[in-house]
Protein backbone atom coordinates (compact mmCIF):
# COMPACT_ATOMS: atom_id res chain seq x y z
CA UNK A 1 0.00 0.00 0.00
CA UNK A 2 2.79 2.43 0.83
CA UNK A 3 4.54 1.57 -2.44
CA UNK A 4 1.45 2.51 -4.42
CA UNK A 5 1.20 5.93 -2.75
CA UNK A 6 4.90 6.57 -3.31
CA UNK A 7 4.80 5.68 -6.99
CA UNK A 8 1.79 7.96 -7.53
CA UNK A 9 3.57 10.84 -5.82
CA UNK A 10 6.72 10.21 -7.85
CA UNK A 11 4.70 10.09 -11.07
CA UNK A 12 3.00 13.39 -10.15
CA UNK A 13 6.34 15.01 -9.32
CA UNK A 14 7.80 13.90 -12.65
CA UNK A 15 4.76 15.34 -14.44
CA UNK A 16 5.14 18.68 -12.63
CA UNK A 17 8.84 18.87 -13.50
CA UNK A 18 8.13 17.96 -17.15
CA UNK A 19 5.47 20.67 -17.46
CA UNK A 20 7.80 23.20 -15.82
CA UNK A 21 10.62 22.35 -18.22
CA UNK A 22 8.25 22.60 -21.20
CA UNK A 23 7.13 26.03 -19.99
CA UNK A 24 10.72 27.15 -19.55
CA UNK A 25 11.56 25.95 -23.05
CA UNK A 26 8.60 27.85 -24.54
CA UNK A 27 9.57 30.99 -22.62
CA UNK A 28 13.13 30.79 -23.94
CA UNK A 29 11.88 30.32 -27.50
CA UNK A 30 9.62 33.35 -27.11
CA UNK A 31 12.41 35.46 -25.61
CA UNK A 32 15.14 34.69 -28.11
CA UNK A 33 13.29 34.05 -31.37
CA UNK A 34 13.04 36.79 -34.01
CA UNK A 35 9.57 38.32 -33.85
CA UNK A 36 8.79 40.11 -37.07
CA UNK A 37 9.66 39.53 -40.68
CA UNK A 38 11.43 42.05 -42.89
CA UNK A 39 11.77 41.96 -46.69
CA UNK A 40 15.21 40.38 -46.17
CA UNK A 41 13.83 37.68 -43.85
CA UNK A 42 13.42 37.45 -40.11
CA UNK A 43 14.79 40.35 -38.09
CA UNK A 44 17.49 39.41 -35.61
CA UNK A 45 16.80 39.85 -31.92
CA UNK A 46 18.39 42.95 -30.43
CA UNK A 47 18.37 45.25 -27.46
CA UNK A 48 15.73 47.91 -27.08
CA UNK A 49 16.94 51.34 -26.02
CA UNK A 50 15.05 52.66 -23.03
CA UNK A 51 14.78 56.36 -22.22
CA UNK A 52 13.48 57.97 -19.07
CA UNK A 53 10.57 60.43 -19.37
CA UNK A 54 12.97 63.34 -18.81
CA UNK A 55 15.01 62.63 -21.95
CA UNK A 56 14.49 65.20 -24.71
CA UNK A 57 14.07 62.54 -27.39
CA UNK A 58 11.65 60.29 -25.53
CA UNK A 59 8.31 61.87 -26.41
CA UNK A 60 6.44 62.68 -29.58
CA UNK A 61 7.61 65.77 -31.42
CA UNK A 62 4.27 67.43 -32.09
CA UNK A 63 3.99 71.20 -32.13
CA UNK A 64 1.29 72.40 -29.72
CA UNK A 65 -1.00 75.15 -30.91
CA UNK A 66 -2.49 77.63 -28.49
Amino acid sequence: MAGEAGSGALRELILVVAVALAGLLLAMVAAFAPWHATPAGNAPAGLVELHSPGDPGSGPTVAHRS
